[in-house]
């Protein structure tokens, strides 16, 4: 038997159960799959994106602690993890009104110009 989610460092049991709900068992599927992919179907299987649950993962499989970013790090970190949200199409209606009034960007959809 493969390890579980939770024997990756930084991944808890929350984190465990979300990627079972995203039908990702072992640690072995998420190495596979890479941090994107594996993000990307916790977004579709309906996990709410955040930050630093992302930036968890990602360092997680580097086998570094999830503070171990630095500031340029954690930039091209942010980049990846808001392209990968914004990759998930239509978002609520409360991130909507969010970036129309400018507290947050506004999310590219699919089929997007530029």
């Amino acid at each position: 038997m493969t390890a579980p989610v939770d024997t990756i460092r930084n991944l808890g049991p929350a984190m465990a159960a979300a990627f079972a709900r995203a039908g990702i068992e072992t640690a072995q599927e998420i190495r596979q799959l890479g941090a994107e992919a594996a993000y990307a179907r916790l977004l579709a299987a309906g996990t709410r994106p955040h930050f630093m649950a992302f930036q968890a993962l990602v360092l997680g499989l580097q086998d570094r602690p999830f503070t171990d970013a630095d500031p340029a790090g954690k930039t091209a970190l942010r980049a990846r993890f808001e392209a990968l949200k914004a990759a998930q199409g239509p978002t609520s209606p409360i991130d909507d009104a969010l970036a129309e009034i400018g507290v947050v960007a506004a999310p590219r959809r699919k089929g997007d110009p530029g």
